[in-house]
Formats: C-alpha cells, structure tokens, sequence
C-alpha cells in the first residue's frame, strides 16, 4: 500500500516535469505570435508609405499630412504594446494557476489512497489487540485474511491490479528473471516456472515487475 503512495508521489514529479514543459511551450508559441503580429504590423506600416511615383509635385507632402501619419504610426505602436502586455498577463495567469494546481497534487496526491487505508488500518490495530487477548489462532488466522482480503479490494478500486504469472510466457516488459532452470516439458520452454516476487499493475502502467523462474 505504501509503495503504492509511493509511486504516486513518483507521478506528481513526473506530473511537475510536463507543467513545467508546457509552460516553456506555451512561452515561446507566445513569444512567435507576438514577433509575427509586430512583423505583420511593420509591413503593413511600411505599406502605407510606399506610394506609387507619380509627378514631382504629387510626391512632396505638407507638414500636415506628415503629422497625420505620425500620429497614425504611435497609435499602431500603441495597441502593439497593448496587445503584448494583454499576452504577457494571460501567460502570467496561467503560470501562476498551474503552480497552483501542482503545488496540490504534489501535497495531497496521496490523500485518496489514504483515506481509503485508514479503515484497514483500524481492524489490523484491532487485530493486534485480540492477538494479545485470545489464543485461538484458527480465529485470528480468519480475521488476518479477512484484513488481507480487504486490503486487496481496497487497493484495486484505486486502479491497482495484481499481475497473473502462472504458465505465462515471459515478457521483459513485465517481468523480471532471476532464475533460469531446465523446462520439465518442452511446452514450459520461456515460460515462467515460478513467481518469487509479484508484479503490479496501477492503471495498467507496470509500477513493480514480477520477479519470476523461467524455464530453458
């Protein structure tokens, strides 16, 4: 159970680790957008003072067309340092909800696994206080795999599963030798003989390899 918490907590750095990439993603697809939008603005800045050559007199501008355009121009720089800032607090929100989020999961990750162990770990205490009372054994033997059997079940509603070795073929991906013996039929060659260790399974992801006997 413990090692289940345990592997938990291994999620949540891992967990930590892709926050963390994507706020660097999320920066610099940030960065891009607002380097095109400044690109797409100059260019079309620049559109704007190119005029086709005509006569000599139809070039030369008065002062006051000169400050027309002047004034266009700081009022396009303007809503281009508006539309950064606004980029900029957006991302800064997110930064800071993110933190949020995984500064909780990191803390209270386990807090389901938990609170569903606490039961459990009320009948062992209540078992370690018969075993002090009573010397029947055949009664405390029962009410120990009564708690095991508990145990299993609670354990399995939080999404772990105990992997099945018996006459399966070997798999690296989810087991592990530490023995090789002579197969005792020619049908249990790389097949698994003997489980030393079980594996488990959270979620389907391998959290413990099996640790098996196989047959050559």
């Amino acid at each position: 159970a413990w090692k289940v918490l345990k592997n938990e907590q291994e999620d949540s750095v891992t967990i930590e680790e892709e926050v963390e990439e994507d706020e660097e993603e999320l920066e610099k697809e940030l960065a891009e957008k607002i380097e095109k939008e400044m690109e797409t603005d100059q260019k079309s800045l620049e559109e704007k003072k190119e005029e086709p050559a005509e006569e000599k007199d139809s070039q030369e501008e008065s002062p006051a067309s000169d400050a027309e355009k002047l004034a266009a121009a700081q009022e396009e720089i303007l809503q281009l340092k508006d539309k950064y800032l606004r980029s900029v607090a957006e991302f800064d929100n997110y930064r800071k909800r993110t933190l949020k989020e995984k500064t909780e999961l990191i803390l209270n990750g386990g807090e389901k696994v938990l609170v569903a162990l606490l039961p459990i770990l009320d009948d062992l205490e209540r078992a370690q206080e018969n075993m002090e009372k009573s010397s029947d054994l055949d009664t405390l033997k029962e009410g120990v795999n009564l708690i095991i059997d508990k145990l299993n079940k609670t354990l399995a509603t939080q999404g772990l599963k105990q992997m099945e070795t018996a006459n399966e073929v070997f798999d690296t991906d989810f087991h592990e030798a530490v023995a090789m013996i002579p197969a005792p039929k020619e049908e249990d060659k790389n097949k698994i003989i003997d489980c030393i260790q079980k594996g488990y399974l959270l979620n389907e992801k391998v959290i413990r390899h099996a640790k098996v006997v196989v047959g050559q």
